[in-house]
């Protein structure tokens, strides 16, 4: 039987791979290299720090286990939105994603020491126009530091802000859960069993 480990701090993630009901423990290690080339394509960012997470846990996993890497980037125009530094740059970002359609992009990989395999999936993110009161109240009341694009679509900006998507509300979170259990079965794994 092969264990399934999360490389992810995440509560999202765990909250979203719990639901698919396959047991998983959670490995993280410190201080793995996040940076992307200049000249790769927005589009393309989630991908490849996911691949380069995977990466640090090579030679770390056991026969037995299959290792769980994401990053998710929101993307506005061809500009990567990370976590805010603050509340001035979480209050940028918040005014960009008013009242226009941005993408939210998760890269993963999943690997064992004999096989990986890594996607990316896209969702289309559409926001009213957001008033200035708006934003500094989700700001100061949800404190979205710790979310790319300083919001989170689960939480009070979401149910008032959103007015359009396309593609999966789950990658918004940062777990693109449907593709994963898709994916986990080519490794033969899944939560139904006889």
């Amino acid at each position: 039987m092969v264990k399934i480990i999360l490389a992810s701090h995440s509560p999202r993630r765990k909250e979203l791979l719990a639901g698919l009901g396959i047991p998983f423990e959670v490995r993280v290690i410190q201080d793995i290299d996040e940076h992307v080339p200049e000249d790769l394509p927005a589009s393309q960012a989630a991908l490849y720090i996911a691949k380069s997470k995977a990466e640090a846990y090579r030679g770390q996993i056991a026969d037995d286990e299959l290792i769980i890497t994401a990053d998710t980037v929101v993307i506005v125009g061809d500009e990567i939105l990370g976590k805010p530094a603050d509340e001035a740059d979480a209050l940028r970002m918040l005014r960009m994603l008013s009242g226009r359609t941005h993408q939210v992009t998760t890269g993963v990989s999943l690997m064992t020491t004999k096989m990986q395999r890594s996607f990316d999936v896209t969702t289309d993110v559409t926001f009213k126009s957001l008033t200035d009161e708006e934003i500094m109240y989700y700001i100061n009341r949800y404190k979205p530091f710790d979310k790319a694009g300083a919001y989170g679509i689960q939480e009070w900006i979401g149910y008032i802000g959103v007015t359009g998507l396309h593609g999966s509300y789950y990658n918004v979170m940062g777990f693109p859960v449907q593709r994963i259990y898709t994916e986990l079965q080519a490794f033969g794994l899944s939560a139904i069993t006889d």
